[in-house]
Parts: C-alpha cells; structure tokens; sequence
C-alpha cells in the first residue's frame, strides 16, 4: 500500500478522470493482463494531486516512448534494469510483464541481474546494459571509455534516445518514494525483484531474482 491515498475519480479533474478511464487500457495492452491486487494505475492516482503536473509528465513520457531508433527489446531490457536499480516495486512487477509480453523468455530475466556473464545478451545489449548501471547511479558514472565502447554500437541519434529513455526511467524515483507498490501484473511468473540494501546478515550477490514470484506480496 502507498504512503498515501490517490485521488478518488469522485474528487477528480475531468482531464485526471480521462487518465483513469484510459489508463487500464493501456497498461493492458503493454502486458496483456489485468493487474491482479488493485487499479494497475496507482502513479496515475497520486500525480493526479498535481493535475498540471500529471499532463506535463505524461507528455514527456509519451514524447520519449515515441523514438524509434532504438528497438523495442533493448529499451524494455534497459528500463527494467534501470527500474530494479531505484527499487521500485510497482515498475519491476509492471516492466517484468511488458518484457515478457513483447517477446522476451523467462530465461532471460532471469539472467538480467547477471547480463555479463550470460549468453543471451549480444554485445550491443550488454553494453547498453554497462551504460544503464552508470546513468542511473548516483552520482553518475559515465566514463570516456564506456561512452566510447557505445559509440561503437549505437549512432548519436540512438545515443540521445536511450539516455531519454533513462531520464524518463530516473522518474521511477516518484513511485518508490511514495512506496507504491506491485500491482501483480507478473504474479506467479517469473519476476525482476527490485533492489534493496542488504542487511548485515544477508551475503552479497549481484542481482535476486525469483523463478515464481507472488509479485503482490512484500
């Protein structure tokens, strides 16, 4: 459950009310399923304090998902990535679906939190991969030799278009700060778990994943 309550539709704008009635649509048609625990569009509701600000975020959304330089596997692949680093739970559970719904194995998530060692990411991912981990780090750590080895792979156009792609992902820091959590859109399927600080007694690793993870649970 969120730290707060979202705007019931009763107290809404017409504009916000338009972003409840469509909302569930599009969710669906990014995961071909209904969420399983709540709306599926839990963001929506709390930006919808801010109706202007809503606009203003769901324009820069819609004008970055808009770029077509970049394939549609590779900014799934990176999204997800970038949403398991800030540890947010509703875009794990959400962004894990979309993966799945547009091609990708459970194999492959399942191999994501170690993409550097595994043989199901080409070169070209891996390294789009490297650039995700540096870009979402704080502060960032893009080095000349890391920018250089995606020149090699991707043109100046591309360049700008996944690096939008990962500002548009840094927004993800909304939710986990509110602590909205999964919708159950990958519930008891193969599901990315977000990042957490490890406690004393937990041994080090480079990435949790769960083979069958009840993505509403905590």
């Amino acid at each position: 459950m969120a730290r707060i309550a979202g705007v019931p539709s009763s107290k809404a704008s017409l504009m916000v009310k338009a972003a409840y009635r469509f909302g569930p649509r599009m969710m669906k048609k990014l995961t071909g399923r209904a969420p399983q625990s709540g709306s599926g569009i839990e963001p929506f509701e709390i930006w919808a304090y801010q109706p202007k600000m809503m606009l203003g975020m769901g324009r820069f959304n819609q004008a970055v998902r808009k770029g077509s330089s970049v394939d549609e596997r590779l900014k799934n692949l990176i999204e997800l990535k970038g949403a398991q680093m800030i540890g947010c739970e509703y875009c794990v559970d959400l962004g894990s679906q979309i993966c799945r719904n547009s091609g990708l194995r459970d194999e492959e998530l399942l191999a994501l939190p170690k993409y550097r060692s595994s043989g199901l990411f080409t070169d070209r991912e891996k390294v789009a991969l490297d650039y995700t981990v540096a870009v979402m780090r704080t502060p960032v750590e893009v080095t000349d030799e890391l920018f250089a080895r995606m020149k090699e792979h991707f043109t100046e156009k591309q360049m700008v278009e996944i690096t939008a792609h990962l500002t548009l992902v840094n927004l993800d820091r909304f939710n986990a700060a509110f602590g909205i959590g999964a919708a159950g859109f990958s519930e008891g399927m193969v599901c990315l778990l977000p990042d957490r600080p490890m406690s004393p007694a937990e041994p080090a690793s480079e990435g949790t994943v769960s083979a069958v993870r009840n993505a509403t649970s905590s």
